[in-house]
């Protein structure tokens, strides 16, 4: 089976074009989905069975995994066997009559205008690190960034006569998103006086340095960012993406178009944007509950 996981690996970067990411995420499901075979001994692809599919899910269940993260297990192991399928390694697939998960909406944690000034006030702008990471937390919430996306942007990711950032997204589609002027600011004066300091005489067109030269792991920049949200004395649990679902309902709160905002989320689906109607509506709702009379 793991020979076969390793085949199905090649054929998602070289047939499918996945991105690392995806590779990534769909090697560790099917690994996990592996040992669980392996505990049960069985050890032949063709003799799994839709119980033990179900078995394999409620442990997961079990484990307290989310509906999403259930429903990923669930599209890598069809991915795997519809490319078993098509290598005629197995007959039929056991995951036919298995629906998803049901995924219920949750409202993705936000910050306050207030409580991102907050957070984006923390860096010193007295030190090179304090320069960079001012520089990255003002772009993660000016263009809503994915982490991964902001550790790989590049010296040429921005367009400084226009002000727009080039981010390389899911999959790799290329999205413009306009920088805002503080963040452009804090950009530039990262890059004339502070990314020299982290350079190490090497070449590299990686734009955030860490203090290797090297670009940021996504573990790397979610520490920095959960330190400077605790510096600030938030209480709730800020994490890279919260930057991105607060760039997201800060926009639709102004009066943004949510096409637009599809658009520089980079979301292939308008539904998946909708989701931040919701955070309005309720940031609506607690602010009548805190201001009205009869609230």
């Amino acid at each position: 089976m793991r020979v076969l996981l390793g085949k199905y690996m090649d054929y998602l970067l070289i047939e499918k074009g996945a991105s690392d990411n995806t590779r990534e995420a769909y090697r560790r499901d099917l690994r996990r989905f592996i040992e669980f075979l392996e505990q049960k001994g069985l050890t032949d692809v063709r003799f799994v069975n839709a119980k033990t599919v179900v078995e394999f899910l409620v442990a997961l269940k079990g484990e307290g995994l989310a509906a999403n993260s259930m429903n990923r297990s669930l599209a890598a192991l069809r991915g795997f066997y519809r490319y078993l399928l098509e290598e005629k390694a197995v007959d039929e697939s056991p995951l036919a009559d298995i629906e998803r998960a049901k995924v219920w909406m949750r409202l993705p944690d936000t910050l306050s205008r207030e409580e991102m000034g907050l957070v984006l006030d923390q860096p010193s702008e007295e030190t090179p690190s304090g320069l960079r990471d001012k520089a990255m937390l003002e772009l993660l919430y000016a263009a809503g960034l994915r982490v991964s996306e902001l550790a790989g942007l590049t010296m040429n990711s921005i367009n400084w006569q226009v002000g727009f950032l080039i981010v390389l997204g899911k999959g790799g589609k290329e999205r413009g998103v306009p920088v805002g002027k503080k963040a452009y600011d804090s950009v530039r004066r990262y890059i004339d006086e502070a990314r020299p300091a982290f350079m190490k005489s090497k070449a590299t067109d990686v734009l955030f340095l860490n203090r290797f030269g090297r670009s940021f792991t996504r573990q790397g920049l979610w520490k920095i960012i959960t330190s400077y949200a605790k510096k600030a004395g938030l209480q709730k649990n800020v994490h890279p993406h919260t930057f991105r679902h607060s760039f997201a309902s800060h926009l639709l709160e102004g009066g943004a178009d949510l096409r637009a905002v599809q658009l520089m989320l980079g979301h292939a689906d308008i539904a998946t944007t909708q989701i931040y109607t919701h955070v309005t509506r309720e940031r609506l709702r607690e602010i009548h509950r805190k201001f009205h009379p009869r609230g």
